[in-house]
């Protein structure tokens, strides 16, 4: 497994996102429709990236709850965007799984009738590839 802050920087090249630019104001988190279902929140998340504590955040659930609705992207006045962060530690961890990505056949048999739809295209839209 490769070093936390190998792991590190490879979240900030995926992401493009320069994280030493949060203030820490949490408007993101406020704009955050998963905040309740997120054991580190957006704001936070930042913070683990800039520690290089990505062990922590692999092994938390808000990795795999974040619908990736970019609210926190749109709320952030000093366009840090907290969703992509998330977006490329998720995808960090599926290529380190060595998992393969969606195909159109496979989605059907994960639908949910709880899922929100736009999670759904955004998983698609990111693991097809």
């Amino acid at each position: 497994m490769k070093s936390e802050k190998k792991q590190a920087e490879m979240i900030r090249e995926i992401s493009g996102v320069n994280p030493y630019k949060c203030m820490k104001c949490g408007k993101c988190s406020a704009s955050c429709p998963s905040f309740n279902e997120m054991d580190i929140k957006p704001h936070q998340f930042v913070s683990y990236v800039l520690h290089e504590d990505i062990e922590s955040l692999v092994k938390s659930e808000s990795l795999w709850k974040c619908l990736s609705c970019f609210a926190c992207v749109e709320r952030c006045p000093r366009d840090v965007k907290p969703g992509k962060l998330i977006d490329a530690a998720r995808q960090l961890v599926v290529r380190q799984r060595g998992e393969t990505y969606l195909s159109p056949d496979e989605v059907p048999e994960l639908l949910d009738p709880e899922l929100p739809q736009q999670l759904l295209v955004s998983a698609f839209r990111r693991y097809r590839r």
